[in-house]
């Protein structure tokens, strides 16, 4: 998480909905999106979009993990349609979301 107050209160509300825009996520930290983007970058590491990737998927794997549809969780996290969803999913994890939880059960 950022340090800077404005950054760490943009991250936490994308932390909610990973969906944010960057537009919209420098507009609730009152920053431009090319200053946000900056500062981010300087106090994460990770680019914005690098970010939210990461927060997309412990946000999936918490609704998965709840029981939730994975059509309502790629639908939740702001995805175009559930196979996009489980496309990434499978690029990051090898595996798709039902084969994933299979063996948690």
């Amino acid at each position: 998480m950022p340090v800077n107050k404005k950054l760490r209160f943009g991250a936490a509300k994308l932390a909610e909905r990973p969906g944010v825009s960057l537009a919209m996520a420098a507009r609730q930290a009152a920053m431009s999106p090319r200053s946000f983007a900056r500062h981010f970058l300087a106090e994460t590491g990770l680019t914005f979009g690098a970010w939210q990737r990461q927060a997309r998927l412990l946000r999936a794997l918490e609704l998965l993990g709840a029981g939730l549809s994975v059509g309502d969780v790629a639908f939740r996290l702001g995805y175009e349609s559930t196979s996009a969803f489980i496309a990434m999913f499978h690029r990051t994890f090898g595996t798709t979301p039902a084969q994933y939880f299979a063996g948690v059960k």
